[in-house]
């Protein structure tokens, strides 16, 4: 009997999972598997991309299981503009339309540097901004406003959401930074400015 696409798109996804360390079972922190470690040779392309609101998508259908788009997201390595799914034996190329992940929650806390922002991503992943993890702010040319960036490892970035982004102008405060008065948010005693004092509001 003939597969259906339903079957081969799952038999698929369950054949590229198969070949992925299981969360935690593999040193390099946090439980992730050690990417920045693995050069294995390059197999190809597979039809699977992360679109611009951070769907997983193969074959042009969405991943309906969380647990394997997270299972996937920590394989995840980036080089120079080009995005791989990478085991150490094997490594294939995905497309990343915009940010690989996107941050859709922001917690505040307190410690003794002032205040901590912490982000969870699409994937379940919680980053707390501040040294290591930094944000940025840049054009964003799809909306003439400003586009949040989230540092969570390596070279791998999340966008944060529109709605998270006005909370985050909430939270602002204006700095003096190089000689000019800037708008930003502060976390783990860093400063990230979002733009000059005096602009920002060609961008809200």
């Amino acid at each position: 009997m003939a597969k259906t696409g339903q079957e081969t798109r799952k038999s698929g996804l369950d054949g590229i999972a198969a070949h992925l360390p299981k969360i935690g079972n593999e040193p390099g922190g946090r439980g992730l598997p050690p990417v920045h470690l693995w050069n294995p040779p390059f197999c190809g392309d597979i039809d699977m991309r992360i679109a611009s609101d951070g769907t997983w998508l193969y074959q042009k259908t969405p991943i309906g299981r969380p647990a394997l788009v997270k299972l996937f997201s920590t394989v995840l390595k980036r080089e120079g503009d080009s995005y791989f799914l990478v085991t150490p034996v094997e490594k294939v190329g995905i497309v990343v339309e915009d940010a690989p992940f996107m941050a859709v929650e922001l917690a505040v806390a307190q410690n003794a540097a002032g205040a901590v922002l912490k982000f969870r991503t699409n994937v379940d992943e919680w980053v707390e901004a501040g040294p290591g993890h930094a944000l940025r702010f840049e054009e964003d040319a799809t909306n003439s406003g400003l586009k949040p960036l989230l540092h969570v490892r390596s070279d791998l970035w999340a966008k944060v959401t529109r709605a998270l982004f006005y909370d985050l102008v909430e939270l602002g405060q204006e700095r003096e930074v190089g000689g000019k008065v800037m708008f930003g948010v502060a976390s783990g005693g860093e400063f990230y400015p979002m733009a000059e004092a005096s602009v920002l509001k060609e961008f809200l």
